[in-house]
């Protein structure tokens, strides 16, 4: 029968079976149980379903089965579709009881649902800080200096108080036992300097669509994309909004590019290392505002000196399967390295 499907309808059933199987890949089954059954029963009885199945943009680009994922997820944490609630985990449901779950949904609640797919996915990974702290500890080591924290594409800025949290990495720990975020990831491969002093002298950070972490509505959207059989996960993230919500730094609204320029001509605080990081977000910008950071970074980088150092750590995806790239650049030496590989969502990282 797929064959007699429009293209677009076609490609979008077999984009929600392409993210079912990067959701087992990341270890959530239920959200792939979610898409696969999305592909497969998903009609136009719905204002919902005519949405998707006449999805007018880049259903791959614009995200469209997470989109759908999260406005279901959402639902389902609010209690107001109880049907719903009842097949979400930590209920394992089978595909048919999950479907009954989803028609109880859109009989109950279509409109929600439909305008929920207006806005694109926006998460923040806070397991993503193990690997920028490894990265962190190197500049700090390398350079004797506190950091000048730049952040792109912060989101609610979560991990920009990364330095706060305490961290399980294997066998080895990090940071104050008594810390209000608690990072466990499994670690391969020799250790960052963990000994090395880090110390913040600024932290500022931009998204195009900033979050306020103290804000329950954003707060509520974010952990809507956070697959619902990750209940670590979960809970590293609803940690990490406490402790955020009550810092007083806040992510400006900016495109990534004038931000980084405008930062960047900006004299940095005396004795500091400026540091400009960013985590699974580069593959969303246009090439010319990639273009532009990474020309006002290397030209920031040729003005460099040992006294005012400039980094650029970045964990993004890279083409190869399954983890991304941690690289470090640091001037004004200039060397870029791949300091390590890490899981999209943090759960591990393998260091060089």
């Amino acid at each position: 029968m797929a064959h007699s499907l429009p293209p677009q309808e076609a490609a979008i059933r077999a984009g929600f079976l392409s993210q079912a199987s990067s959701c087992r890949l990341l270890g959530s089954p239920f959200t792939a149980l979610f898409c696969e059954t999305m592909s497969e029963r998903l009609d136009r009885g719905s204002a919902f379903g005519r949405r998707v199945l006449d999805w007018s943009g880049d259903q791959r680009a614009d995200a469209l089965p997470l989109r759908c994922a999260g406005a279901f997820n959402a639902l389902a944490r609010s209690g107001r579709v109880p049907a719903l609630t009842a097949v979400y985990p930590p209920v394992e449901p089978s595909a048919d009881a999950l479907w009954s779950g989803v028609l109880a949904a859109l009989a109950a609640d279509d409109a929600f649902l439909t305008a929920y797919l207006d806005s694109a996915p926006q998460t923040n990974e806070v397991k993503r800080c193990s690997a920028l702290l490894g990265g962190a500890l190197m500049v700090a080591r390398e350079t004797g200096l506190a950091l000048d924290l730049l952040e792109i594409g912060a989101s609610a800025g979560l991990n920009l108080g990364f330095d706060g949290y305490a961290y399980e990495l294997g066998g080895s720990v990090w940071g104050a036992p008594n810390a209000p975020v608690t990072i466990r990831s499994a670690w391969r491969g020799p250790l960052p300097p963990l000994d090395a002093p880090l110390s913040i002298a600024a932290r500022r950070a931009c998204d195009l669509n900033p979050l306020d972490p103290g804000n329950p509505e954003h707060r509520g959207r974010v952990m809507s994309y956070i697959w619902p059989d990750q209940s670590d996960r979960i809970a590293t993230t609803e940690a990490a909004f406490d402790a955020s919500a009550a810092k007083p730094w806040r992510v400006e609204q900016a495109d990534a590019a004038d931000w980084v320029e405008a930062r960047l001509s900006q004299q940095q605080p005396k004795g500091s290392a400026r540091l400009l990081m960013h985590t699974i977000m580069w593959q969303y910008l246009p090439q010319p505002v990639q273009r532009r950071i990474s020309e006002a970074m290397a030209q920031a980088g040729a003005a460099a000196t040992r006294e005012a150092p400039l980094a650029w750590l970045r964990m993004e995806a890279d083409g190869q399967s399954g983890s991304a790239a941690l690289t470090l650049t640091l001037w004004p030496d200039g060397g870029e390295r791949e300091v390590a590989r890490a899981d999209f969502h943090g759960r591990w990282v393998e260091w060089r």
